[in-house]
């Protein structure tokens, strides 16, 4: 009786082979993505559009396919990358450039500046201390103004100063001859001042928050000795006029900044149930969007202090200016507006 001769054939499984067999797919899907990528939906027909996912599962089984066969890494590379590439075109959100700019602008940024209210308030008081402690202190003892402003980028703006020099200097009346340069000099450090402050009061946010609320204090303590000066003379309402036509969006950004300093040092001081690096990274990222737009603020307060406030010499208008921008920020940020989808 013959025996049955077991035979040990079967079918020959090769990445050539599997090549063979899908590779049209592959190669059609590269080819829709591609055009999906460059031109967007509308270079596809409406036969296409229905293809795309057929064939994005079809490129999945493939994949699928070659990592349990274990068919070389080219391969695999080659079908995870398509496979990334056509979830992504598929099913993620794809916007344009402009797209993002625009939600930027009209949901994150201000969005990130409402999440940080408590902190925006705590740094406005604090830089509100530091104003009324160098007003009192100049007030009480005129010495004290040297000690916060420096002599030689006061240009005579000091307690020294005669009611007419002081106001000739924030455009009221002639300035003395070679001091319209000096105007511009001590506007220039007023405003490059105040932006290093901002800036380091966010870098330093990292280490408790402490650096941040001292910079703040001490940004306050500039502005406090000049109100004293010019108040001592008489032209307290002047000199307000002068500063508040950008001082509004200068100040509001720097409150920002320690605000978004702020919220980086207690975010490692409370981490709650995350990590103090996740916390961190949570409040990072908030904090970032504010700084984006702090620094939109400083440009605009740059364009008002370089040729509004001296152009515009009525104290009126110059109150006016300030206030409008300051309504303008405060219904920017603070308003409620629709959420952006998703």
């Amino acid at each position: 009786m013959d025996a049955a001769v077991p035979t040990n054939e079967t079918p020959a499984f090769s990445t050539a082979r599997f090549r063979d067999e899908r590779e049209a797919d592959w190669i059609a899907f590269d080819a829709l993505l591609t055009r999906l990528e460059r031109r967007g939906a509308k270079a596809l027909s409406s036969d296409e559009l229905l293809q795309l996912p057929l064939l994005y599962r079809a490129t999945l089984s493939s994949l699928s396919i070659a990592r349990a066969t274990s068919l070389d890494k080219a391969l695999l590379d080659h079908l995870e990358a398509l496979s990334i590439r056509g979830y992504f075109l598929i099913y993620g959100v794809r916007e344009s450039r402009l797209g993002r700019l625009k939600r930027f602008f009209l949901h994150d940024w201000p969005a990130a500046v409402r999440a940080l209210w408590k902190e925006t308030l705590i740094v406005a008081l604090v830089l509100i201390l530091g104003v009324a402690t160098s007003w009192l202190l100049v007030a009480h003892d005129p010495e004290w103004y040297f000690h916060f402003i420096p002599e030689e980028l006061s240009g005579g703006r000091d307690p020294r100063a005669s009611v007419e020099f002081l106001r000739s200097t924030i455009g009221h009346g002639k300035a003395p001859d070679g001091e319209d340069g000096m105007l511009h000099v001590f506007a220039t450090y007023l405003f490059t001042h105040n932006s290093r402050v901002s800036i380091m009061a966010f870098a330093l946010g990292f280490a408790f928050g402490v650096p941040t609320m001292i910079l703040e204090f001490y940004q306050g303590l500039s502005l406090g000795a000049m109100l004293a000066v010019f108040s001592g003379k008489g032209l307290g309402v002047e000199f307000g006029g002068w500063l508040f036509i950008h001082g509004t969006t200068e100040l509001f950004a720097a409150t920002l900044a320690g605000a978004a300093g702020l919220k980086i040092g207690t975010a490692v001081v409370f981490p709650g149930a995350r990590g103090r690096l996740d916390a961190a990274a949570a409040a990072g990222r908030t904090a970032g969007k504010v700084m984006v737009g702090v620094i939109v603020m400083l440009l605009a307060a740059g364009l008002l202090e370089g040729f509004g406030r001296q152009l515009v010499t009525d104290t009126l208008v110059r109150y006016g200016i300030g206030t409008l921008m300051l309504l303008f920020w405060l219904g920017y940020y603070y308003l409620p507006r629709r959420s952006a989808l998703p």
